[in-house]
């Protein structure tokens, strides 16, 4: 059985991100990249499927420029088999990503498709679901557990109520929250054993898909900065400014 993960390179969550002067985008100008902390959850659950014999080979894949193959390095040092990067200078949308993704799939024919719920970058929350879509296959979002088992897979959901149990027919697409698992830390045996891997290049073109973007970005700026707070010297006088200053009663 195949697992396709897809992982995406991002600004690693740590770093403070930053609006260039111009106003036309995120600053990324050396800047720690790494993988889509959702993304990193998913490699690590279809790693732990073929550990638990559920799984005979984990593919990454990632879509972006020549240094997403350190992403893919990376989640080949975490457990996948082999990657395949979709070279694009392009920056992509959810939808352009879900084509790729169908078009590889359709080749790669995996059984189970698992990737992040979102992306740290975007927070679009929208390639699983177009990726459905297209495929036609049934689709899991926000896993908390995922069962394998039996040609179905449980995967258990954190909803507003609770908790959501659904059983899928696979092939099927997952996606992953946060508290899925917690993944591994990469040692150094295991990354100079990744960059013996195989890692194949290809083009959006090889695959019949136009990447080409559909929306247009205007302008991106910082957050308005939050105004100091002040003491007041009593209820009534905190109820007066709540009332005639913030006008939230």
């Amino acid at each position: 059985m195949k697992v396709l993960v897809p992982v995406k390179r991002v600004v690693d969550y740590n770093v403070k991100v930053r609006v260039k002067s111009d106003n036309t985008g995120v600053d990324i100008a050396n800047v720690k990249m790494s993988m889509n902390p959702f993304d990193e959850i998913a490699v690590e659950e279809a790693t732990r499927l073929k550990e638990a014999g559920k799984v005979t080979e984990v593919i990454a894949v990632s879509a972006g420029v020549t240094q997403c193959q350190e992403t893919l390095r990376t989640a080949m040092a975490i457990g996948a088999d082999r990657g395949i990067l979709v070279e694009t200078a392009t920056e992509l949308e959810p939808l352009g990503v879900a084509k790729l993704l169908k078009a590889l799939a359709d080749k790669e024919q995996p059984q189970l498709i698992i990737l992040g719920k979102q992306a740290i970058d975007d927070d679009s929350n929208q390639t699983g679901q177009m990726l459905a879509a297209l495929l036609g296959w049934p689709q899991a979002t926000f896993a908390s557990k995922v069962v394998l088992e039996d040609g179905k897979v449980t995967v258990t959901r954190e909803v507003d109520g609770g908790l959501e149990t659904l059983s899928l027919t696979l092939p099927a697409i997952v996606t992953t929250d946060l508290r899925l698992n917690e993944p591994r830390y990469v040692t150094l045996p295991n990354i100079m054993k990744a960059k013996k891997k195989t890692l194949d290049v290809t083009k959006p073109e090889d695959l019949g898909v136009d990447v080409t973007p559909r929306l247009k970005t205007l302008k991106v700026a910082e957050p308005a900065k939050r105004s100091a707070g002040i003491t007041v010297p009593d209820v009534a006088t905190l109820v007066a400014k709540l009332r005639t200053e913030a006008k939230v009663i």
